[in-house]
């Protein structure tokens, strides 16, 4: 498929992500590109970011240079622990746990919003989550490092999916909404670290969450929980995936065999599917500003890593079939 080779033609960080997870290349194969990729500026800026994680203030996690943001994206990408700032960031979060086994972040919340006004350590469930994939990610042991924080987060699971919540170090704050609603944001970033537990990827806590997002998705004309909203915005194309829109969400959902089984999950797919144009690319459609030196930071054209984002996702929902041409270096998808 044409897509592909345009794939393997573009930035080192979308070839080497290209072969290595879509072709399944061996990672002896790709030490040059690989090289290359670690001598991109884009991404050495982003490894000093990482190298120095609890350096940074948390107060907005939409933004993009949020550590682990950046971490995520680099592991995305394929790199690990064998790069020096990103094993730095590993053992700095590390050194944030509290006695729950939740890792934590440094964090300031307002008087006026019911924190201290100081800076502190502490997690929203916006954070807490990531931080525990992140260590699972990077190949720390689940039962002695992560196992603990992981159910104890479990545990604040209510009948309607994960509620907003905060450590102790927060005092009242609560982000806007009614108390009893689940927060989107906070099933997402839960179902992006189950997805990677057996025990807990097909349980009833999973679908839970998963149904917490669907059912929002049936209702979407209705339902804001928390200022949620999965209206025009949140269907425009977006990269890269760190937040509450379409790609996030069919990113997280196409990893559970129960949500691609699901019809309202199918009704997303299909929305995603609509927005390819006839070479299976993808445009944005939407940007972070702070972006703008990455493929995906325009909306005038097709983006390689939104077009990767995407094909995983159908790929993973057997939206597309795959023979690979092991010759030619391409993979060829027939739609399904």
């Amino acid at each position: 498929m044409e897509t592909i080779k345009w794939l393997l033609a573009a930035d080192p960080y979308v070839a080497y992500t290209t072969r290595k997870n879509l072709l399944n290349r061996p990672d002896q194969d790709l030490s040059d590109l690989k090289k290359m990729v670690l001598n991109d500026d884009r991404i050495k800026k982003q490894l000093g970011i990482v190298a120095n994680f609890s350096g940074t203030l948390v107060s907005n996690h939409k933004n993009p240079d949020l550590p682990i943001h950046i971490l995520m994206f680099l592991m995305d990408i394929g790199l690990n622990r064998e790069v020096p700032e990103i094993d730095q960031a590993i053992q700095q979060i590390l050194g944030s746990v509290d006695e729950n086994g939740v890792y934590r972040s440094v964090i300031k919340v307002p008087k006026s919003y019911g924190g201290t006004g100081e800076e502190t350590l502490g997690w929203f469930f916006c954070d807490a989550p990531l931080l525990l994939l992140a260590l699972l990610r990077a190949g720390v042991s689940y039962e002695d490092h992560v196992k603990q924080g992981v159910d104890f987060l479990v545990g604040l699971q209510r009948e309607n999916g994960f509620p907003c919540a905060v450590s102790k170090e927060l005092g009242q704050w609560r982000g806007p909404g009614k108390k009893a609603d689940p927060c989107p944001y906070a099933n997402l970033t839960m179902l992006r670290l189950l997805a990677m537990i057996p025990e807990y990827a097909s349980s009833s806590v999973a679908w839970i969450a998963i149904d917490a997002l669907l059912a929002q998705w049936e209702n979407s004309l209705n339902a804001h929980p928390y200022l949620f909203y999965m209206g025009t915005d949140f269907r425009k194309l977006k990269a890269p995936a760190i937040w509450f829109d379409l790609v996030a969400v069919c990113d997280c959902l196409s990893q559970y065999p129960q949500a691609r089984s699901d019809r309202r999950f199918a009704q997303m797919l299909a929305l995603l599917e609509t927005k390819a144009n006839d070479q299976n690319q993808f445009t944005p459609e939407s940007i972070y500003l702070k972006t703008k030196h990455w493929d995906y930071g325009q909306k005038k054209q097709p983006s390689p890593w939104l077009t990767y984002l995407c094909l995983q996702i159908l790929k993973r929902c057997g939206r597309f079939g795959e023979t690979l041409d092991e010759a030619n270096d391409s993979v060829i998808f027939i739609s399904g």
